[in-house]
């Protein structure tokens, strides 16, 4: 793969309050990583990434599904090497799942998109772009649905395919020098966001920021200096949208938002001889966000989760291990997936005062 974030994309939050058991049995202990969350509903909740190791042959693709009292994993369609990176769910039914077939982190990878009717995960035709990989995925409804990525090795491009209720078909989109994208989020028909990164020579990445605006993906600027990368979006309308990544080539978090006009970068923690590292963002309304991902020091590294309050980004306490990506459905939940320092998946889940 170009990248290896995760997207998080707002249509994949829905309303509801967790079960009472959400923070005792949200582990799921595989051996592998998670990258990516979706939450249908209090009782409805997918995560996916990788099981094994996913830089090898026996890598798997890797689905756990929330019930309202336990993580389970569920059997999916798994090619001789899959790793899943994006996940997206309308309802209980409904679901989509994207990532890379084959070896996706050398030069053969292949688009990969799996589907869940409520009953299964099933694979689902996608258009044939050779060297090309799936990161980010948002539906906005059983008819319209984005998934990006990049494609190409030693030139990537950007990659944008979209479902309109029959097939998914690639669509232009605007790609600045060696680019690839690693999230997509969906706010209505008309207006989405995606974001990623784009290498304009051989040492130096910078961010990319595309819009939908209902006919054609466009690139909008962003703040000025620009992030170095940016991994993951989200948008509460089309007024409203966050996106985080690294602040650049030395390192930090980078938060930034979406007025309606501009994006503007947003202060967020950067305390002094740590390396912060932002990989998913979610928004569950104007005065609640979450960003997630890892943070290292010269003497110990671990998982990082900041929360915006409606005014300031602020550090909450977090664990060992690595954050890929969160999801919000209220104010007094989320989840959050990752892996442990020993190479597990790790779930986490917010229930009002405190992750678990």
């Amino acid at each position: 793969m170009l990248v290896a974030g995760a997207a998080i994309p707002a249509t994949a939050a829905a309303g509801g309050r967790p079960a009472r058991s959400a923070s005792r049995a949200a582990a799921l202990t595989v051996s592998g990583s998670l990258s990516s969350v979706a939450i249908a509903s209090a009782r409805s909740a997918w995560a996916v990434g990788c099981a094994g190791n996913c830089f090898s042959a026996s890598g798997r693709t890797l689905i756990a599904r929330w019930n309202g009292s336990t993580w389970k994993r569920v059997p999916s369609p798994s090619p001789a090497q899959g790793v899943l990176a994006g996940v997206t769910a309308l309802s209980a039914r409904n679901a989509w799942a994207v990532g890379c077939a084959g070896k996706c982190y050398s030069t053969s990878g292949t688009t990969l998109i799996l589907h869940w009717n409520g009953t299964a995960w099933k694979r689902v035709p996608s258009p044939a772009i050779a060297h090309s990989t799936l990161d980010g995925v948002a539906a906005v409804s059983a008819t319209d649905a984005w998934a990006v990525g990049s494609a190409g090795t030693t030139h990537p491009r950007t990659l944008i395919v979209h479902w309109n209720g029959r097939a998914w078909k690639r669509v232009p989109s605007p790609s600045p020098g060696f680019a690839g994208l690693r999230s997509v989020t969906a706010s209505s028909a008309r207006s989405a966001w995606a974001v990623g990164c784009s290498f304009t020579n051989d040492s130096q990445c910078t961010d990319v920021i595309l819009r939908w605006n209902g006919t054609a993906w466009k690139r909008v600027r962003g703040p000025v200096p620009p992030a170095s990368n940016l991994n993951s979006v989200a948008a509460l309308s089309s007024r409203s949208a966050w996106t985080v990544g690294l602040a650049g080539t030395g390192g930090g978090s980078w938060i930034s938002h979406w007025n309606g006009r501009t994006w503007k970068r947003v202060s967020s923690p950067n305390p002094a001889g740590s390396l912060y590292f932002l990989s998913g963002v979610a928004a569950a309304s104007a005065r609640s966000a979450w960003a997630v991902g890892s943070y290292a020091t010269s003497s110990r590294d671990g998982s990082l989760i900041l929360r915006w309050n409606g005014t300031a980004w602020k550090k909450a306490p977090s664990p060992a291990g690595s954050l890929a990506a969160v999801a919000a459905s209220s104010a007094r939940s989320a989840w959050a997936v990752g892996s442990t320092s020993h190479g597990k998946t790790l779930i986490l889940h917010w229930n009002g005062t405190s992750w678990k």
